[in-house]
């Protein structure tokens, strides 16, 4: 199973952060920072990543609610039929800094891991994979 990593730019501490541990715990990882080079048209890459995935992690922060990158991943991955189940939002910090309209809907009808803001502990991050693990 491939997973796309779906984040801000402010969050690359997080996502790598993410990405290393998912690929220790033996997930193949699409992560924009080592998949789009210099002189790469990044939205073609961007689409060729999620069309070769099966599973999207959401890093949801205040800044990414924001994001119509991570808007347009999120409606991509409800509209495909592999990422069925496979469409995990991890909300990073204080719920209380999240306005609920702004939050996706489709959330409220999905199992979120939240983490703190420091990239959660590695309990998190276990479950963060078992779920992918569990969804393959």
């Amino acid at each position: 199973m491939k997973v796309f990593i779906s984040h801000s730019t402010g969050d690359e501490g997080l996502a790598n952060k993410l990405v290393s541990y998912l690929e220790a715990e033996g997930l193949d990882v699409w992560y924009d920072k080592r998949e789009i080079l210099p002189g790469d048209n990044w939205a073609d890459k961007i689409a060729q990543g999620l069309r070769e995935s099966d599973a999207m992690v959401v890093l949801m922060t205040p800044s990414t609610l924001g994001s119509d990158f991570v808007r347009r991943d999120i409606d991509y991955a409800l509209s495909q039929k592999p990422f069925k189940r496979r469409l995990i939002p991890v909300l990073v910090g204080d719920s209380d800094d999240f306005p609920r309209d702004r939050i996706p809907w489709i959330f409220d009808h999905l199992q979120m891991i939240r983490v703190r803001e420091n990239g959660g502990n590695e309990e998190q991050l276990k479950q963060i994979a078992r779920l992918l693990k569990d969804a393959a």
